[in-house]
């Protein structure tokens, strides 16, 4: 057991100097690279100590590869998303209005609350982050706020209405793998979520009654450079209105993100013309039919697929409207495969079991075993960079347990989503952490000190669990 631990130790060392030498740059290549060393290291450890069959990783590196190819998809159509959304003035209009309805004192709190009411009804923290959450830090830069804050509570929002949404895929996950009824899963969650929550909005409450922001000249002068830039209008937001629709519909995400795409392509079009023009670089002309069609079609293909810098006037402004596309995607699609990898050659060496062997013997009590599930569900993440390998590792590995020490599953469920769900955006090479910090432009570690939602609520699972409330066990089975 004590050998499965070297990878790790390889990793954390190799992440760390290459933290304290790249600083932000990190996840630019040095985070790949050492993840890739890592496992490495897992490769040969398990070979000289489990004569590890080569045949076998490989089919196990395909395999997880081949797990997370949706996702990968997901991201692809994120960035056409964010770079479609802004050219054609969804996102700028969203800002626009936004900064005249949301007052700076409540900006934290109102945030939060309105991701977890658009995270609640249509089930993704992901989709949520990566519309309304990129209007939110535009609105929240303006009025002053540092990224961090704004990030946080957007975050907290949009993780809140995931874990409780009966259209997540992580809850219908948890729920299912422990054998858990989805109704059951969800009303047992309010229990841990609710209080988390309500915390966590007093305390953005209370931040933002007391910062002194000084944005009202950062508002006035977002609002003349998205006025100057962009054709503004409140019919803008029919498109944000249908993508609602169709996730209400339970449309699957890629169709629903693919739909929404393709109407933001057709209102730039026909909206921002000029703009679209000015981005592709080709001259149209008045009159000019094919030069015309040529600069709509180069502009909004550069749109969805690349780097676009829009000239506003406002500096602060320019760094907000500008996006990445599909191209800005790829160090994080490149991250995942490489942290699949080492996920994949732990699993295969046996390495992971090894480790969750270990904490089993420390359960004791109702408060250790919700506590070394919690453990677990943090580690894999970690070790796996992924949620929902995380959930199903965690659940499978203390399913039995507490089985037979006579705990209703539901407990299992809800400690899987308190911890495996809501912590993987804390962690910088997990597929969410990499997502999040991408598509709102705020580094992982910056965001996470302001994450309360996400970092209290394996606390209060612990918590509660130790204070017996709500946790009914049954007729004593064996120990």
């Amino acid at each position: 057991m004590l050998i499965s631990f070297i990878p790790f130790i390889v990793l954390i060392v190799l992440i760390t100097c290459c933290v304290a030498v790249f600083g932000n740059a990190t996840l630019d290549g040095a985070s790949q690279l050492s993840l890739m060393v890592a496992s490495a290291v897992s490769v040969l450890v398990g070979h000289f100590s489990k004569r590890l069959q080569w045949e076998n990783l490989e089919k196990e590196i395909t395999d997880k590869i081949a797990s997370c190819t949706p996702a990968i998809i997901i991201l692809l159509l994120i960035g056409a998303i964010g770079g479609s959304w802004m050219v054609s003035g969804i996102v700028p209009t969203m800002i626009y209005y936004g900064m005249q309805i949301i007052r700076p004192e409540v900006f934290l709190v109102s945030s939060s609350i309105l991701c977890a009411l658009v995270s609640l009804m249509i089930g993704s923290s992901w989709t949520t982050v990566a519309t309304i959450g990129v209007a939110l830090m535009g609105i929240g830069k303006a009025h002053g706020f540092d990224d961090g804050w704004i990030a946080g509570s957007i975050i907290t929002g949009a993780y809140f209405g995931d874990k409780l949404s009966p259209l997540s895929d992580t809850t219908v996950l948890a729920s299912s793998v422990s054998g858990t009824p989805l109704f059951t899963h969800i009303r047992y969650m309010l229990f841990t979520t609710v209080p988390t929550f309500c915390i966590s909005l007093t305390i953005f409450l209370v931040a933002g009654l007391m910062m002194n922001v000084s944005g009202h000249g950062h508002v006035t002068g977002f609002m003349e450079g998205l006025q100057n830039t962009f054709v503004i209008s409140p019919w803008l937001l029919l498109v944000p209105v249908l993508t609602g629709v169709m996730i209400s519909r339970r449309w699957p995400s890629m169709v629903v993100l693919f739909l929404a795409i393709l109407l933001a392509v057709v209102v730039g079009l026909c909206v921002q013309t000029d703009l679209v023009h000015t981005i592709s670089g080709i001259s149209g002309m008045s009159g000019d039919a094919g030069a015309n069609f040529l600069a709509s079609y180069k502009g909004m293909m550069q749109v969805c697929y690349g780097s676009t810098s829009i000239e506003t006037g406002v500096p602060m402004l320019n760094e907000l409207v500008h996006t990445s596309g599909m191209e800005g995607m790829m160090p994080t699609i490149w991250l995942i495969i490489c942290a699949q990898t080492f996920g994949a050659a732990l699993t295969a060496t046996g390495q992971l079991q090894d480790l969750m062997r270990l904490v089993l013997r420390f359960v004791k009590g109702t408060a250790s075993l919700v506590a070394s599930t919690v453990g677990t569900s943090l580690f894999c993440n970690i070790a796996t960079a992924d949620q929902y390998l995380s959930i199903m590792l965690a659940s499978s590995m203390f399913k039995d347990t507490y089985r037979k020490k006579g705990y209703e599953p539901r407990l299992l469920s809800r400690t899987c989503e308190d911890s495996a769900t809501v912590t993987s955006v804390l962690i910088p090479w997990n597929t969410c952490g990499l997502t999040q910090s991408t598509v709102l432009g705020v580094a992982t570690l910056t965001y996470l000190p302001y994450c309360f939602f996400n970092m209290l609520s394996p606390i209060t699972s612990i918590v509660v669990a130790a204070t017996g409330w709500k946790i009914k066990r049954k007729v004593m089975a064996e120990e």
